[in-house]
């Protein structure tokens, strides 16, 4: 399949030093930038889901209570979901060649697409800080396992010293892929993923030889007050890869068809995803079964096999982070940055602000519990961006047919300009769809009382990424004027 017709025909919008809302980074990509093919966005899913929330996120559900059977078949079900708004939303980059906040300004206007950008930009930011945590805490056990006996946190702290310059440390190893580019995050993914695919597989195998498949398989689930709470997980999944869902357009931009984006995609992440969480279940089982803990993180499980496997597997967590962190949460944040003001923040500038802001995030106490990693964290920022997700959704496709107009998207005045660069049916629609779940992420979160919310609130906060993208799509295609 040939690069869309569109895609070549169209005219590139003009960029000048005097156009406020263009840069080299934000103009429609050219035929000589398309060569992603397929096997690039598997290799590149399969590097960002091979992680350590991703472990994390099933071993959580553990804790929480369901079986490791329901725990998979709802991370399979909740990104098989997931993907069908991934490769809608990724259709526009091979056919218009523009990133995500570019995309946005169809829908919310040339300035209203600050609004989901900067949201989207402060979550990925979040994401970064959890990532470049999960790092440190890697860097922090590989250095004691290499003998400089550091310290871990006191009783009541949640980190330590060391394990916060770790953090640093960690942190800024980040800036060298941000300043070079999306082609060398690229080519980390090419050769990370195959690594990354056979440590799991080690690991995989070397609990299995000491803890018998049916023992290991057999565990009751842990009992927690009220039961698995399976609808409120399945959105906080879904939230999981809501991220990208919306900035994908970032990355298929580069593909060298639609072909090469959907497949990659659906080859790359619902069936990973599975796999890779059946290595948190066996972790988090094993651990509890040799050593009489169940590990939520990979670190603890691999400290207490021994200084190999800890120093190895510890390795290959620092490298599985990095490259996660790079591609999902670090790339659309510098565009969604730029976004703000294109004529002076570039893609590596955008990076900066970002890879600063998720300095102030403090996710050594977001990740204290399951509940508040599943929950709060994932289940909050999913009911955001569903909202937007659904307004993008049916904008694009039941509002204007995939037609966009490449030249008003780069400037005043034109089809995007709306009231003053801003569409205020989006700005309502965003808001109707995520309000009624603030009072129940309130409770959730431990903000106010549960027994303040009533209970109808408390239950529509579980479907929060189902209802904000419905209400909000819906509310936008009624109040949009279609095209003829």
């Amino acid at each position: 399949m040939s690069i869309s017709a569109s895609a070549q025909t169209e005219a590139q919008p003009e960029h000048t030093a005097s156009n406020p809302l263009a840069n080299e980074d934000l103009l429609p990509t050219t035929a000589a930038q398309r060569h992603w093919g397929w096997k690039d966005y598997a290799a590149l899913w399969v590097g960002m889901v091979v992680c350590v929330p991703t472990y994390t996120m099933a071993s959580s559900m553990l804790d929480q209570g369901f079986s490791w059977q329901m725990a998979v078949w709802l991370v399979f079900l909740a990104n098989v979901i997931v993907l069908v708004p991934m490769l809608l939303i990724g259709k526009v980059g091979p056919k218009h060649g523009i990133p995500f906040p570019v995309l946005a300004r169809a829908s919310f206007g040339v300035k209203g697409a600050n609004l989901p950008a900067v949201l989207r930009g402060l979550v990925a930011c979040g994401w970064f800080s959890i990532n470049c945590y999960f790092g440190a805490l890697a860097l922090h056990g590989f250095l004691n396992v290499l003998g400089l006996g550091l310290a871990g946190p006191a009783e009541g702290e949640t980190i330590s010293n060391s394990q916060f310059l770790c953090f640093l440390a960690f942190w800024a190893l980040h800036i060298v892929f941000i300043w070079r580019g999306l082609e060398s995050i690229r080519l980390l993914e090419v050769i990370a993923a195959p690594l990354m695919i056979a440590a799991s597989l080690l690991l995989v195998v070397v609990l299995v030889m000491q803890v018998p498949a049916g023992q290991l398989f057999n565990l009751p689930a842990k009992v927690v007050e009220g039961g698995p709470k399976t609808w409120a997980a399945l959105t906080g999944l879904v939230g999981f890869w809501a991220t990208l869902a919306l900035n994908i357009p970032d990355f298929t931009r580069f593909a060298k068809s639609q072909k090469d984006q959907v497949l990659g995609q659906a080859v790359g992440l619902p069936i990973p995803m599975a796999l890779f969480s059946m290595v948190g279940i066996i972790g988090f089982s094993a651990s509890a079964i040799l050593y009489g803990k169940a590990q939520l993180f990979p670190d603890g499980l691999l400290n207490q096999m021994g200084p190999v496997a800890a120093g190895l597997g510890l390795l290959v967590i620092l490298l599985a982070n990095l490259t996660t962190n790079v591609a999902a949460n670090l790339v659309s944040p510098s565009y969604d940055f730029s976004q703000c003001a294109p004529s002076k923040i570039s893609f590596r500038m955008g990076g900066l602000i970002a890879a600063l802001i998720g300095l102030v995030f403090m996710p050594w106490k977001l990740l204290a519990t399951s509940g508040g990693y599943l929950f709060t964290w994932l289940g909050g920022y999913g009911t955001l961006l569903g909202a937007i997700a659904g307004i993008l959704l049916v904008d694009y496709y039941l509002v204007r047919k995939t037609e966009l107009k490449l030249d008003d998207l780069y400037r005043r005045g034109g089809e995007y300009e709306y009231r003053g660069g801003w569409n205020p049916q989006a700005v309502i629609a965003f808001v109707l769809g995520v309000l009624p779940c603030l009072p129940g992420y309130l409770a959730v979160s431990g903000l106010i009382a549960k027994s303040a919310v009533p209970p109808l609130l408390l239950s529509l906060y579980d479907f929060g990424w189902f209802f904000s993208l419905a209400v909000a799509g819906l509310y936008y295609y009624l109040t949009a004027p279609k095209k003829q």
